[in-house]
C-alpha cells in the first residue's frame, strides 16, 4: 500500500514565550541573518514551507510591553521577498491580515512574490475585530466580531478573482506583430457590497502555481467553514491524536459541499518536540525547557488575564490566589454569560492545580508549553508517521524554542528517520512550485466575468 506523505513547514519563532531568547545559544529575532539560516536549515530538511506568523502591534499587559516582544518584527512580506532570493525551492507563507488590508493592494503584494519566488508564495489569512488592533489604524473596534470572516470570505474570493483575472498564455510579446498582451489577456474585477467596492484591472501576471497558497488557522465553526471554501492549508492547534483526528474529519467531511475531495487541504497543526538520546533525557529536557518558557512573571501575566486583577505579590511556585477574579459588573446586559465563563475557569484551574499538586508555574507550564513531541527521534518519527497514516493530519507546522536554530535537531535527526520510511521527500522536484510540494491538485480558480 502506498506510503502517505508527511508536509512539514517550519514555523521561525520569535513572537511569544515558546521563544527562550534567553537560552545562550539564541540568537536575533530581527537579523536577517537569522531569517536567512532558519530557511536554509528547513531547506536543508526539504520543508515544504516556511512560516512566519505576524502581530499587528506589540503586545501589552497593564499598560506595560511584553518584554517578549519588545525586539518586534519586521514587515512580513519585506522578509518574504529577500528570502525567496536567497533560497530556491522551498514554500514563503506570511501571516497577514484580512481586517486591516485592502484586497487589491494585498493581493498585489501577494501576488508579487509568487511571481518573484517562482509560485513559492503562500498567504496565511487572519482575522481580528478588537479595537487594540485597530487603534494602529484608526479603526478601533470598528468591524463587528461576527463579520470577521464575512469580510474574511470577500476578501479572499476578490484576491482569488485578481489573480485569476490574467490568462496562463496573457503575454504574447511578438516582437514581429508588435503584441505584447493577448486583447482578452486581462479581465476586469468588479465586486460591490456593504464591505467592498473594487473596479479593478489587476496589474501582476499568473505566477507558475496560478496563485499564492492560502492558508488559514481559525478554529470556530465559521473559520472551519472558511479553510472548506477557500484555504490550501489549515494550522490547527489540535495536536493530541484523539482530538487532531476529530477535527481532521469535521474538516475535511465539509469539503464535499465545496464540491472539494480530501486531498485539496492540508492540515498542519503545531508541533513542538524535545528530543534525547533516551526517554528520561529528553523527558528532562523538556521539563527545563518548559521552565524557560514559562518564567515566573509569564506565569502570572497568565493567570493576571484570567483573574482581570492584580497578581503580583504572588508567588510564582505557590499556590493559586485564594482570592476571587474580578469579572466587573455582573449586571451589564449581555455580560453574564462571561462573568458565569470566567467563575468557572478559574474553579477549573483551581481543581487541577489541588488534584495534580500544581504550582502556578507548573499550572502554567501545563496549560501552555506541554511539548507535543518529546523522545528519541527513533519515537518522535515514529508519532508523526502515525498521525498522518491514520489521518489524524497531512503534517505537522513544526515550532522550534530557539531562534534561529530551532529546528537543526529536527532536520539532522528526525527527517532522515521519515525518509528511511518512505514517507518524506529525499529531496524537491526541479521547479516545483508551492502547490506542487503540498501535492495540492491545480489551481482552478473562475476567470472573473466582467
Amino acid at each position: 500500500m502506498t506510503r502517505r506523505q508527511i508536509h512539514l513547514a517550519a514555523h521561525f519563532p520569535g513572537v511569544n514565550n515558546t521563544t527562550v531568547w534567553t537560552d545562550p545559544t539564541a540568537g536575533s529575532q530581527i537579523d536577517f541573518a537569522s531569517f536567512e539560516y532558519f530557511a536554509r536549515t528547513a531547506e536543508r530538511g526539504f520543508f515544504d514551507y516556511l512560516f512566519l506568523a505576524e502581530g499587528l502591534r506589540l503586545r501589552e499587559h497593564r499598560g506595560q510591553l511584553h518584554d517578549l516582544d519588545v525586539a518586534g518584527r519586521p514587515n512580513t512580506l519585506a522578509i518574504l521577498t529577500a528570502l525567496a532570493a536567497v533560497t530556491e525551492h522551498i514554500g514563503l507563507v506570511g501571516t497577514l491580515n484580512t481586517t486591516f488590508n485592502e484586497p487589491y493592494e494585498l493581493a498585489r503584494q501577494l501576488g508579487t512574490l509568487d511571481l518573484l519566488s517562482n509560485g513559492r508564495a503562500g498567504w496565511n489569512a487572519v482575522t481580528s475585530s478588537d479595537a487594540f488592533h485597530g487603534a494602529n489604524f484608526r479603526r478601533g473596534g470598528y468591524l463587528d466580531h461576527a463579520d470577521r470572516y464575512v469580510r474574511a470570505a470577500e476578501f479572499a474570493a476578490l484576491s482569488k478573482a485578481l489573480w485569476s483575472s490574467w490568462r496562463d498564455d496573457a503575454i504574447v510579446a511578438d516582437a514581429d506583430t508588435g503584441e505584447f498582451l493577448r486583447e482578452d489577456a486581462v479581465a476586469r474585477v468588479r465586486h460591490e457590497s456593504r464591505l467592498f467596492d473594487v473596479d479593478a484591472v489587476f496589474d501582476v501576471p499568473r505566477s507558475p502555481q496560478g496563485r499564492p497558497v492560502i492558508v488559514q488557522a481559525g478554529d470556530s465553526p465559521d473559520g472551519r467553514d472558511f479553510a472548506t471554501e477557500h484555504a490550501d492549508v489549515v494550522f490547527s492547534m489540535h495536536t493530541a491524536f484523539d482530538d487532531a483526528q476529530q477535527f481532521y474529519r469535521d474538516v475535511k467531511g465539509r469539503l464535499a459541499a465545496n464540491g472539494r475531495d480530501e486531498d485539496s487541504l492540508k492540515i498542519l497543526p503545531a508541533a513542538t518536540f524535545v528530543l534525547g538520546d533516551t526517554a528520561d533525557e529528553a523527558r528532562e529536557r523538556s521539563r527545563e525547557i518548559a521552565l524557560q518558557q514559562v518564567r515566573p512573571q509569564t506565569a502570572i501575566t497568565y493567570l493576571e488575564q484570567i483573574w482581570n486583577r492584580d497578581l503580583s505579590g504572588y508567588d510564582a511556585d505557590g499556590p493559586l490566589p485564594d482570592i476571587e477574579p474580578d469579572t466587573g459588573v455582573e449586571t451589564a446586559q449581555g455580560f453574564a454569560g462571561r462573568h458565569a465563563a470566567i467563575r468557572a475557569r478559574v474553579g477549573q484551574l483551581r481543581e487541577q492545580a489541588v488534584a495534580e499538586n500544581l504550582s502556578i508555574r507548573e499550572l502554567v507550564i501545563r496549560l501552555t508549553a506541554k511539548h507535543t513531541f518529546v523522545g528519541t527521534p527513533e519515537h518522535v518519527a515514529s508519532e508523526i508517521d502515525r498521525y498522518v497514516q491514520e489521518r489524524a493530519t497531512d503534517g505537522f507546522t513544526v515550532v522550534g524554542h530557539v531562534t534561529p536554530h530551532g529546528i537543526d535537531e529536527f532536520a539532522d535527526r528526525v527527517v532522515p528517520l521519515l525518509q528511511e520510511r518512505g514517507s518524506y521527500r529525499r529531496s524537491y522536484d526541479d521547479g516545483a512550485t508551492l502547490h506542487d510540494l503540498l501535492g495540492l491538485p491545480p489551481v482552478s480558480d473562475p476567470v472573473p466575468v466582467p
